[in-house]
């Protein structure tokens, strides 16, 4: 009889937790790069609420789901440094292979319809790192295409040249 009883409690928790809750986890570090190093990161969510401010390279704990069923989080990251173009990329979350897959295979359907969207950790957020190459600001045209010109200094105006900086050997 007592074996039973243990058959049967083990059975019901089996039953009432989901395969992404017990396997995954409810934050996920996302790592954020930027050539060149040192730029500015601002991660707001999908409500525009700040979540982090800092320097690239950085890792950051992200909260897969917004606490509501099925609410996965979608996260935009801003990177930018002054005297380069900024780059601003998208981090979503998508059902990950335990909450898939683990709870087919093993029968979670209190899991794959109640306890797994709840807690967050049926998602997996994408991409989990993130390389930004600021380029450099150059002149634009009135079209807003990228124009740069070259010119001897023996070309350039007298009234510019007070204007102008050594930028030292290249």
């Amino acid at each position: 009889m007592k074996m039973l009883k243990m058959t049967a409690a083990i059975a019901t928790v089996s039953l009432m937790t989901g395969c992404a809750t017990i396997v995954g986890e409810k934050e996920q570090s996302i790592t954020i790069n930027s050539s060149p190093s040192n730029a500015n990161v601002l991660i707001t969510d999908e409500r525009s609420m700040e979540v982090h401010s800092g320097n690239t390279p950085t890792t950051v704990q992200l909260r897969k789901s917004d606490g509501s069923y099925f609410g996965g989080k979608t996260y935009t990251v801003e990177i930018s440094k002054d005297g380069y173009e900024s780059r601003t990329m998208m981090i979503n979350a998508s059902p990950n292979g335990w909450y898939i897959g683990g709870n087919i295979i093993f029968g979670g359907l209190i899991g794959w319809l109640i306890v797994d969207p709840f807690t967050g950790a049926m998602y997996n957020l994408t991409p989990d790192t993130l390389n930004a190459s600021l380029g450099e600001n150059v002149a634009t045209t009135a079209e807003g295409e990228s124009e740069i010109t070259l010119v001897l200094i023996e070309d350039v105006p007298t009234h510019m040249l007070d204007e102008m900086q050594y930028l030292g050997k290249i």
